[in-house]
């Protein structure tokens, strides 16, 4: 078996080679190709990918290469985990939103649709080149915003699935409260990508007991304490949102607090600077602390499983995933992508029946998902004027001075990035 990742060269990446290392047989590779442009960066996360292997004991071979086409030949599955611009194109999506008085984020508003127009071409094109080589090959999408970039891969006809970090947050969470194994809770995720409610967890499957009320009254503030919300809130919902709807339920009050601090992509460029210099270190053999600072929690283990059940060697039954909805939230039309439980094998995801949601939530879905078919739009025309569509039909936008404002910005600062502009 072979996987290549493409963004290989992240400091992401020594998390992924730990699950691969640690869940060896679950998936058992034989051949890891780690892909990306930035060769002194490869050198470093690939030393340290093959002293983890070699720790550990795990028999595969790991190479690196910054050749996409060589890297993806013959690659049973191809997991993109890239940053078109990298930490500074990100400085950008959360600084100047926040001039403008929107929140400033890279993966929802102004911020977010920044990243969707300089990721979704060169992603479709790595997609392209996988197809030419395996056309046989799943594609995993680990890359912001997950929604838009699956629905693109999708859309286009390859064999794709996205994959987010927060649902398998939120099992390990919930299990640790409920002192089960987190293999026992099964979430009733819904929305879509980082709009989503758990409106269950169910002990044992989609059919078991539900300890969510359990929750919400046990351990209230150990839940809303990591949502950064009111606990009031949390209790009037009845469910538990994720942590990206602070941005919509919250946004004024989060952009105050967002002009008082350093930007995240600063502070993670920082950090950066010190793990690739710990990367560096030949005794080192293992990843270290600091990275579970630098987000992707869980994030090996959710791909190692979503990939074991893609290519049959293993795999949960069921799995929160990107795909399309094809009738499992009616109101939105069959070719949106949500995330949600799944069932997950080798001829892909298969959304499992959900409840009907509660007006409030599918509004905002609804709303959501209109400024997500108007940002793969502004992707893949590329136009000042669908740029100006897109921004106007956001929630987080939705008026005509902002979003023209965030177009001449969004259009200034990414430049470099959009042959059209």
């Amino acid at each position: 078996m072979k996987l290549a990742v493409v963004g290989g060269g992240s400091t992401y990446t020594p998390e992924l080679i730990d699950g691969f290392a640690r869940l060896r047989d679950t998936l058992p590779i034989e051949e890891l190709v780690l892909v990306d442009p930035a060769a002194d960066r490869l050198e470093l996360v690939g030393g340290l990918a093959r002293r983890i292997f070699a720790k550990q004991g795990h028999p595969g071979t790991i190479t690196t290469t910054s050749d996409i086409d060589a890297g993806v030949a013959d690659a049973d599955a191809v997991l993109l985990q890239l940053r078109v611009g990298g930490q500074a194109a990100r400085n950008q999506d959360e600084t100047w939103p926040l001039e403008c008085g929107c929140v400033g984020q890279e993966t929802t508003g102004a911020g977010g649709l920044a990243k969707a127009l300089r990721t979704v071409p060169v992603v479709l094109d790595i997609a392209e080149r996988v197809r030419r080589t395996n056309p046989n090959a799943w594609i995993i999408d680990f890359t912001n915003p997950v929604g838009i970039v699956t629905r693109a891969l999708l859309t286009e006809g390859h064999k794709a699935v996205g994959l987010c970090n927060v649902a398998i947050g939120f099992q390990r969470k919930f299990a640790r409260l409920l002192d089960v194994a987190p293999s026992e809770v099964h979430l009733d995720h819904v929305g879509l990508n980082h709009l989503t409610w758990e409106l269950g967890a169910r002990l044992g499957g989609p059919q078991g007991e539900d300890m969510l009320p359990k929750l919400l009254t046990e351990h209230l503030d150990a839940v809303a304490d990591d949502l950064h919300m009111p606990r009031e809130v949390v209790t009037r919902l009845g469910v538990v949102p994720s942590y990206y709807l602070r941005y919509y339920y919250q946004h004024d009050a989060v952009v105050r607090e967002l002009k008082t601090k350093p930007s995240r992509a600063s502070e993670v460029a920082a950090m950066e600077k010190k793990l690739l210099e710990m990367y560096g270190d030949p005794k080192l053999d293992e990843k270290p602390e600091l990275l579970a600072k630098r987000g992707g929690a869980f994030y090996s283990e959710a791909a190692v499983d979503l990939a074991a059940s893609l290519l049959g060697s293993g795999g949960s039954p069921y799995q929160v995933v990107n795909t399309f909805n094809k009738g499992t939230l009616p109101f939105l039309a069959d070719d949106a992508v949500i995330e949600v439980q799944a069932t997950v094998d080798h001829k892909g995801a298969t959304p499992l029946p959900v409840k009907q949601l509660d007006p409030m939530f599918a509004g905002l879905v609804a709303h959501t998902t209109a400024y997500e078919d108007l940002a793969l739009k502004a992707a893949l025309d590329g136009s000042r004027d669908a740029v100006f569509k897109a921004l106007l039909a956001h929630p987080l936008v939705g008026q005509i001075e902002y979003a023209q404002r965030l177009t001449d910005e969004l259009i200034a600062h990414n430049r470099e990035h959009l042959p059209w502009a």
